[in-house]
C-alpha cells in the first residue's frame, strides 16, 4: 500500500525543523481564514464520502482543538445539517488533553469538542475518543489510546493545527519523530499562548498534558496541517 501524507500550511513555516519521511507534500495557500476553513472542511467531507463508510467499514479521523479548526468544524456541521455528510460511521481520535483539568471545565478539550462539534453531528459518543487527563494511571491511559487507534485500523486522515513555536498537538520542537502518545510538560511559550483561554492568568493554565506522539500522527495514511497567519502590511 502506498501511503501519501499531505500537508496544508503556509510558506516560510519551519515544521519543527523535522526531517519528515513523506511520499508527497502538498502546499495550499488561500487568501483568508474563511476560505482556508471551507477548503479544509470540503476536503474532509469529500474524503469521508469517497471512503463510503458503513457498519463494517469506519472512516477514522484524527482531530485537533484550538482556534484554527473552529471555522472548519462550523462548515462540517453545516454540511451535516444540510444532509450532505454523516458521521454515523466515523471514529475520531483527538490529539491531546490537559492533565488535571476537570472534563466539564469550559477549557478542557472534552468540552471544546462537544460544544464546538460533536453535539451538533450524528457521531456515536462511543466513537469519539479523547484522552482522559484525569485518569488514575496516565501512562496506561496513553497506552490504551494507542491500542484503540490500532484496533480501529489506524487513522485514515489526521487533521492538525500548529502552535506559535511550531508544535503539533503538544509535541514541542525537538520531540522524537518516533514518539507515541504520552505525558508531556508544556513549554512556557505554549503556556503563555494558552493563557488567553484562562483569563490571562498563568496560574490557571495547566502545565502538563497528554498528547499523541509525532510517530502516532505520521502513522496516519494522510496528514493535513492547517495554519492561519497574520502578516503586517
Amino acid at each position: 500500500m502506498n501511503v501519501v501524507k499531505t500537508f496544508f500550511f503556509p510558506l516560510g513555516l519551519d515544521f519543527l525543523s523535522w526531517k519528515l519521511c513523506i511520499t508527497v507534500m502538498r502546499l495550499v495557500i488561500l487568501d483568508n481564514y474563511d476560505l482556508a476553513s471551507e477548503w479544509a472542511a470540503k476536503y474532509i467531507c469529500n474524503r469521508i464520502i469517497q471512503f463510503k463508510p458503513g457498519q463494517d467499514r469506519y472512516f477514522t479521523l484524527g482531530l485537533p482543538t484550538g482556534s484554527t479548526p473552529l471555522g472548519c468544524y462550523k462548515k462540517l456541521i453545516e454540511y451535516h445539517k444540510n444532509g450532505d455528510l454523516s458521521f454515523k460511521y466515523v471514529k475520531t481520535f483527538n490529539m491531546d488533553e490537559y492533565v488535571g483539568l476537570p472534563r466539564n471545565h469550559p477549557e478542557s478539550y472534552h468540552s471544546y469538542m462537544w460544544n464546538n462539534f460533536f453535539k451538533h453531528i450524528d457521531i456515536d459518543p462511543n466513537n469519539a475518543h479523547i484522552l482522559d487527563g484525569n485518569a488514575a494511571d496516565l501512562e496506561a491511559e496513553c497506552d490504551a489510546f494507542e491500542k484503540k487507534i490500532k484496533e480501529a485500523g489506524g487513522i485514515d486522515l489526521f487533521v492538525g493545527g500548529i502552535g506559535p513555536d511550531g508544535h503539533i498537538a503538544f509535541n514541542e520542537p525537538g520531540s522524537s519523530l518516533v514518539s507515541r502518545t504520552r505525558l508531556k510538560t508544556l513549554a512556557m511559550d505554549t503556556i503563555l499562548a494558552n493563557a488567553k483561554y484562562f483569563d490571562g492568568d498563568l496560574s490557571k493554565v495547566p502545565t502538563m498534558a497528554l498528547t499523541v506522539g509525532v510517530g502516532t500522527v505520521m502513522d496516519a495514511r494522510e496528514v493535513r496541517i492547517k495554519c492561519s497567519l497574520m502578516f503586517p502590511l
